[in-house]
């Protein structure tokens, strides 16, 4: 099956509008969990509001983050994966790999190994759409 740019387009900037508003991004150490349904796994090393326009709008089948992503890490650790929460923390709707930049991972950050106070800055977050 293949989907036109503009459907992957409005499927893209759905994730924006079912997470709302200051939705709450996560680091946690060690391996994701199995899916977004599945408990928190690993410890908490740092939440961040994300802003209220969080991402830009999806262009040719991909969507970037908008504006500047850093929070202060509140526990010391390795970042092993990130968790994106609706603003109450009521359920995850987005998880994946933390690399630093160069990495790989889903999420890239300038530094993986975080101090407590530490700032962590999001280099690069690029959620894409299949079946082009």
């Amino acid at each position: 099956m293949q989907y036109s740019t503009t459907l992957r387009n409005n499927q893209l900037d759905q994730i924006e509008a079912t997470l709302g508003v200051s939705p709450k991004l996560q680091f946690w150490s060690g391996v994701k969990p199995a899916n977004c349904a599945a408990a928190d796994s690993g410890a908490l090393l740092a939440e961040m509001n994300l802003p209220s326009d969080w991402m830009a709008a999806a262009s040719a089948g991909s969507k970037v983050k908008a504006g500047t992503w850093t929070v202060a890490a509140s526990a010391a650790g390795v970042i092993g994966h990130f968790r994106i929460k609706d603003s109450g923390l009521a359920a995850c709707h987005v998880q994946g790999s933390v690399t630093i930049t160069g990495g790989g991972g889903d999420m890239t950050v300038d530094n993986t190994n975080a101090a407590v106070g530490q700032s962590i800055t999001v280099n690069t977050f690029t959620i894409n759409s299949g079946n082009a």
